[in-house]
This record gives C-alpha cells, sequence and structure tokens, in this order.
C-alpha cells in the first residue's frame, strides 16, 4: 500500500486499542491510565508523521481538536527543564516565555533527557509522557489559548497514534492523578497563517 493510500484510510475510534501486540509498553501504559481515571478519548493509528501533508491529515481527523506544538525545553545550565504546549498556529520566542517564568535564556533540551525524564522520543513528545516523569523534573508551561479549547490533540507517548480528548480531563484528572501542575504563560507572538 502506497503512502497516500494509507493516510486516506485515517479513521478516528473510541479509547484504546483492543489487540495490543506490537505496542510498546509506553503507549499500553498510557491507555491504562487514562481508562483508569476514566477519561475519555478518540485515537488515531497511523504511520510516523513525517511531512506537513501528514500531519494535515491527522489534524483533519481529530478536528475540532486543537492541535498543539509540544517543545522540550531547557535552561542554558541544564538544570531546570519545561514542557510548553502552545498552538500549532503561534511561534515560540524564546525571550518571551523566559521573562515570564524568570529563567534565563531556554533552548531546546537534548533528546537524553527527554527520554530519561519523559519516556519518549523526539515526535513522540506530549503533555501524557509527563506520567513518566515520578520525581517532577518538569515544569509544563502552556499557552493560555490552548486552556480555551474544549479538546486537544496529543500523541500516547508515540507518533504512530494520536488522541482526541478533552481539555479538561488533562489539566484536571490527568495532572491531579500524576501529581503535576502547570503554569499559564502568554504567548503574543505573531499567528502563522
Amino acid at each position: 500500500m502506497r503512502r497516500e493510500d494509507s493516510m486516506m484510510e485515517l479513521t478516528l475510534v473510541k479509547g484504546a486499542p483492543e489487540n495490543l501486540d506490537g505496542r510498546l509498553d509506553k503507549e499500553i501504559r498510557t491507555y491504562k491510565l487514562l481508562e483508569q481515571l476514566g477519561i475519555k478519548f478518540e485515537r488515531v493509528d497511523h504511520e510516523a508523521a513525517e511531512t506537513m501533508e501528514a500531519c494535515a491529515a491527522i489534524d483533519e481527523v481529530l478536528a475540532p481538536a486543537v492541535i498543539c506544538k509540544n517543545l522540550f525545553l531547557c535552561n542554558t545550565q541544564k538544570t531546570k527543564f519545561y514542557l510548553l504546549m502552545i498552538r500549532e498556529d503561534k511561534k515560540f520566542k524564546t525571550k518571551e516565555i523566559s521573562h515570564q517564568i524568570n529563567s534565563a535564556r531556554l533552548s531546546f533540551a537534548p533528546s537524553e533527557f527527554m527520554e530519561e525524564f519523559l519516556d519518549i522520543t523526539p515526535g513522540s513528545v506530549s503533555v501524557l509522557g509527563l506520567m513518566n516523569d515520578l520525581e517532577n523534573r518538569v515544569q509544563l508551561l502552556v499557552d493560555e489559548d490552548v486552556l480555551h479549547s474544549e479538546m486537544f490533540g496529543c500523541h500516547p507517548c508515540i507518533n504512530t497514534s494520536s488522541l482526541r480528548v478533552k481539555t479538561a480531563d488533562i489539566f484536571g484528572k490527568f495532572l491531579e492523578a500524576i501529581h503535576h501542575d502547570y503554569m499559564v504563560v502568554t504567548l503574543q507572538g505573531e499567528t502563522v497563517l
């Protein structure tokens, strides 16, 4: 089957897959935790989305969920780590965020910290990875516009599936259960058209 054909067959289904064969443990743990917390979600399975066209097709299936950029950041000294969630139509400006959180200049954190703290790899970054941060080494930063949407899309710690979930469930039940707090930030930057 050609890649273009497989992207056309994207189907949104309720909940976790019935057959978990071939799924990574971190993905299975994500589904189990969401179900244990009574958080309903819809899922679409897909190939690893490596092109804008592939992402656009997935985003279309997840609509009207807001799609977020999830950026794993750190301070210059690599002593403080942050997961920043912003709408995909906004640009990240380090100066804007650094000022709001009273931190030195931020940069993208090395991937080995992402794997160590969140058990996720580049391309799979998601708020759901915080379930693996048992020592609360990563501070969640959320652009206020994300919180204004009823639903948003995210990966279940792997980039071959995407979920549509209620924003209130993640920023309520989920974060409370994993003992993580979040800080609201405001990005004034231009929106990308």
